[in-house]
Formats: C-alpha cells, sequence, structure tokens
C-alpha cells in the first residue's frame, strides 16, 4: 500500500487533458485520477458524447421499446388475449397496443440526459475539472480550449488523450434537415412514426433501427448496396435477421445502392444508381461515420492520421506524437463504447507506468442488437481459414431449447469454433433473444483459453438459454482412439 501512496503522490503533477467526453474520455479521466493526476476534461456536447446523448444510449433505449411489441405479437399462442371479449386473434396486437413515438422519444432523450449528469457529477466527485467547449492542439503538450461562454483558454500538459468520436457519413445528394432526411442523431426529435421509412444501408446502425421502427410499427423500406443485409456478419446469422424482417413485412431491397435523396411535398425520394425511385414519408442514412478530428492541429503536432481521417494507435492507444494518445470512434479501430472505455484505461495506464494488457480485438464482444439479437467474439470461419487453423465447427438451432419454447422464440442459434487438436475455443457466434447476455460465457472461455470440453463439463441452469452454450461445447468433443 505504501509504495501505491508514494507513486500515486509522485503522479499528482502529471497533467492529463483529456478533448472529448465519451467513454474513451471519461473511462482515461477516471484511471488517471485514481492514480492521482491532475485532469481535465474538455467536452463540447455533453459528458458521455455521442455514445451516451445521440448513438448507444438512446438507440438501445429505442429498440429497447421496441421489443414490446414484438412480445405483443407471441400473445395469441402464448394464451394472452385482450381484455375486450370478441377481438380477433389475428389483429389483437394492432389493435391493443399503439406506440406514441412522441412519448418514447422524450423518454429516451431524459435517459440519455440523466445518464450524461451521472458521469459528470461521477467525474466532479473525483475532482476532475471539467470544461464545456472545443479542444484542438498546439504541439503535443498543449491544448487549446474555446469555451463555450465564449472565453478561451491554453491548457499544458504532460499527457493529452484524443477522444473525438466520430459523425455520421452523409452523402453528397441527400443533405440532412432534421425533418425528413434524418441521421441517426436526429431521429429522436419525431414526435409521430413515420408512415414509410426508408433506411439507407444495411449495416449495424441501418439493421437495427430498421429493426426498430418496423416492430413499432412503421413500414420500413431497407435499402442495401450488397447482396443481403449485415453484409459484415456471419452469413448464417444475417440470414436469420434477414428471414425475421421479411417475415415482419419489411421489404429488403439488395443489390440497391442509393445516390441521392429528395423531398417532395408529401415526403422523401431516395433515387438509386439504376434510376429506380423509392418514396417514403422520411428517410434515415445509415452510411456510415466520419472521425472527428478535422481542425484539431493533430497532424501539425505530429499525430499520424490514416486516408480515411482517423488517427493511428498502436495496441496501447498511443499515437505517433509522444505523449498523446488517443481511443474511441476517432481511431477506427472498433465503432463500440466497449472498446472506447477500454482503449482510454489502457492509455492511461500506459501512460502513468502502470501494468498494462494491450487491446486484443479478438476478445471483443460484439453485439448487434436486432430481434434476435447477433452476438459474436473471436475468430470466424473465414479469418481460421485465412490462417490456416485447424478447427472444429459446431451449431445447434435455439427451437429446440425448452426456455426457448416456454417463450415462444422460434429464430436463433449458437455457433461454436474450437482448435481440433487442443480443443480451446476458437471463437462463437450467438443469435437470441438476449444474445449480449449470452455471449459473455463463450467471451470468458475464449479469452482464458477455456477447451470446449471445460465449457461443456460446466453446469448450467435448467432450462435456460445458456443451455445451448454448453451442448454445442458437448458436440465438439473428440472421442479419442
Amino acid at each position: 500500500m505504501g509504495r501505491v501512496s508514494t507513486r500515486a503522490q509522485d503522479l499528482q503533477e502529471t497533467r492529463v487533458v483529456v478533448v472529448g467526453g465519451g467513454p474513451g474520455g471519461y473511462e482515461a479521466a477516471l484511471v488517471a485520477r485514481r492514480w492521482g493526476a491532475d485532469v481535465t476534461v474538455v467536452e463540447r456536447q455533453g459528458l458521455g458524447g455521442a455514445a451516451v446523448l445521440t448513438d448507444v444510449v438512446p438507440s438501445k433505449t429505442l429498440i429497447a421499446t421496441s421489443e414490446w411489441m414484438t412480445r405483443f405479437e407471441r400473445g395469441g399462442e402464448l394464451g394472452i388475449r385482450p381484455a375486450e371479449d370478441g377481438m380477433p386473434i389475428a389483429s389483437e396486437s394492432a389493435a391493443a397496443v399503439r406506440v406514441d413515438l412522441g412519448v418514447v422519444n422524450t423518454r429516451v432523450l431524459a435517459l440519455a440526459a440523466a445518464q450524461s449528469a451521472d458521469i459528470r457529477a461521477r467525474l466532479e466527485r473525483e475532482g476532475v475539472r471539467v470544461i464545456v467547449g472545443s479542444g484542438r492542439l498546439d504541439g503535443p503538450q498543449r491544448v487549446l480550449v474555446e469555451e463555450a461562454g465564449g472565453g478561451a483558454q491554453s491548457l499544458d500538459a504532460d499527457v493529452i488523450l484524443l477522444a473525438t468520436g466520430a459523425a455520421p457519413r452523409v452523402l453528397p445528394a441527400a443533405q440532412p434537415d432534421g425533418e425528413r432526411i434524418l441521421t441517426w442523431t436526429q431521429l429522436y426529435a419525431l414526435t409521430a412514426l413515420p408512415e414509410r421509412l426508408i433506411v439507407v444501408g444495411s449495416g449495424v446502425t441501418g439493421a437495427e433501427f430498421a429493426g426498430a421502427y418496423n416492430a413499432l410499427g412503421a413500414d420500413v423500406v431497407l435499402v442495401s448496396s450488397r447482396d443481403r443485409v449485415l453484409p459484415g456478419e456471419d452469413p448464417e446469422a444475417a440470414g436469420v435477421i434477414e428471414e425475421v424482417f421479411r417475415a415482419r413485412g419489411m421489404t429488403v431491397m439488395a443489390h440497391s445502392r442509393a445516390v441521392s435523396a429528395v423531398r417532395t411535398e408529401t415526403g422523401v425520394e431516395v433515387t438509386l444508381a439504376d434510376g429506380r425511385v423509392v418514396s417514403g414519408s422520411h428517410v434515415l442514412l445509415a452510411v456510415g461515420s466520419v472521425p472527428n478530428t478535422a481542425g484539431l492541429g493533430l497532424e501539425e503536432a505530429g499525430v499520424r492520421l490514416s486516408p480515411s481521417g482517423h488517427v493511428e494507435v498502436d495496441r496501447v492507444s498511443r499515437t505517433s506524437a509522444r505523449g498523446v494518445y488517443a481511443a474511441g470512434d476517432c481511431t477506427g479501430v472498433l465503432a463500440l463504447a466497449s472498446v472506447a472505455a477500454m482503449q482510454g484505461r489502457i492509455a492511461m495506464a500506459h501512460a502513468l507506468g502502470d501494468a498494462v494488457i494491450p487491446l486484443d480485438p479478438k476478445a471483443v464482444a460484439a453485439t448487434i442488437f436486432t430481434t434476435p439479437e447477433i452476438a459474436t467474439v473471436g475468430y470466424d470461419e473465414d479469418e481460421l481459414k485465412a490462417i490456416g487453423t485447424a478447427y472444429l465447427v459446431k451449431t445447434l438451432p435455439l427451437r429446440g431449447n425448452p426456455r426457448a419454447k416456454m417463450l415462444g422464440l422460434r429464430y436463433g442459434f449458437v455457433k461454436l469454433y474450437a482448435h481440433s487438436v487442443t480443443g480451446v475455443l476458437l471463437g462463437g457466434v450467438v443469435v437470441a433473444h438476449r444474445a449480449s447476455e449470452l455471449i459473455f460465457p463463450i467471451t470468458l472461455a475464449f479469452s482464458q483459453r477455456l477447451t470446449a470440453d471445460q465449457v461443456a463439463e460446466s453446469f448450467t441452469v435448467y432450462p435456460s438459454l445458456s443451455g445451448t452454450v454448453a451442448e454445442v461445447a458437448r458436440m465438439l468433443h473428440r472421442h479419442q482412439g
């Protein structure tokens, strides 16, 4: 304890400036304060950044609301009827439940604001100085701040962490207006459900919002430039989601690249590369993001950027400039709040001389919050083939799981990869209700290099969805001899 205390005292004169108060920024600030450093966070939008205010927290709150609508769809087969006698079973979900999007979005934004306030209170309670404003580098050891109130100041720093995030990418011929042509940050201003929502982009963001608004009751058209939704994900998993989308009445347009979107008197028109025009009431642009790195004096300070404008970092979050680190979406490593937070913690641990384990992207568990969810960790099959690893793969549908039957769940599966000689788990895919929770035992097994047999020999609750994880692990057991 004495050694830690002495070290903390030594670090009291270390000046840390964090530019950006999202997950990477505020987690880094907390680590630095824990070691006694003098810490300042500069944030222009609000603590928590886009992740809390316009991205992760709002979108997942909206999706959680939409899940209640999908539960009502199962009411008939589970024996749940409307209170009114004589109501036709086929129309009960539509007749019994309506979505007030104004109320939904008011709650979404209130939760985001409350989370942001909690983060600020925590930072201030820990002794972190918070400045509302925009920061830019003036060399590798100074941050110039333009305060929101109109003032300006210069902050000298021994360590700088850049956590400036990213912003929605837009098409040159589809400029958002916040009313009919929208980015995902603007959706929460809607007070009524779109009559026909055109979602341009079938990646993670597009698929999540398309599924959510479809469940809420909107007519949704998903425009994909690729041959399927979620082109970067496990093909079987993406296939399940596309099947669910179509079964719920969504129009999915494959090989359809949007080139423009314009307002009409009654809505919007989206023109595709082949000349077709898709009409709707609103359009959501979900075509990726661009890093918030322009105009921050980064290259002048010796911080190297990639051709895409992302800050180049190593596995401990160092940039090319001495004493300057970066975390989160501005680095382009993995656009996940959990990764941003880990990068921030790693950066401060390294900068302040603590023991550090470099970031391993393969150990990151990622989830797509569609219904059902898709969760993955470790290597996928293409990667295992590319590196020449000998592997076994087993898949088991969830429809045979007793808990899934009780819950009325029809779609989903568990897939595991294991080394064919050692049995060590190499990766996994879960498509299921709450796959974001079910992936954890697989993540733990992967990170700790457990074998399929070790997973199989661990007890699971009966009945439970996690029982299928153990069952697939048992399927990977190889008899010797």
